[in-house]
């Protein structure tokens, strides 16, 4: 006897698939619609809170990032030799003292000068304090200022484009 060919045409193979691709595919769609139809509300909810969620975190990020900001270029130039330690003394301005005058006039915080120095915050304050009494002084805009006009400091270079 002979025996039936159990061989398939790629067309049946094909449509076999089709079909069943199909069902899964209604069986999937026909899920998602009760899960949405149930638990619409939720959904809603929830996209609306990540969203929110996800706009804040990158607003909270951009407003307070901690990236290290650069103190700004030196605004005084520091001057040399026998004319600055003549102007020191004359006005009794430790060295360390002026170190801290001079970050002062870059601009730079309490915090940043004593990274910059290895020092503690304390003895920056110290050192700003005394050069407030020393040089008569309320302000670290007026410290600035005054040791500019009693030599401590180089006057800022006019530039004229």
């Amino acid at each position: 006897m002979e025996q039936p060919s159990k061989s398939f045409s790629l067309r049946t193979i094909l449509l076999y698939g089709l079909s069943l691709g199909l069902l899964l595919a209604s069986f999937q769609a026909a899920r998602y619609r009760f899960l949405l139809l149930e638990h619409s509300e939720e959904l809603y909810f929830g996209f609306i809170a990540a969203c929110f969620a996800a706009i804040g975190i990158w607003l909270g990020r951009r407003a307070f990032s901690t990236k290290e900001k650069t103190p700004a270029p030196l605004t005084a130039e520091p001057l040399q030799g026998a004319e600055l330690e003549k102007a020191l003394a004359q006005h009794r301005v430790t060295q360390r003292e002026y170190e801290v005058l001079l970050h002062i006039a870059q601009g730079l915080s309490n915090q940043q000068i004593a990274d910059t120095m290895f020092v503690s915050l304390n003895t920056v304050k110290t050192h700003t304090a005394n050069l407030f009494s020393k040089l008569d002084a309320q302000r670290r805009t007026q410290l600035v200022e005054r040791a500019r006009v009693l030599g401590l400091i180089a006057p800022i270079a006019q530039k004229y484009d």
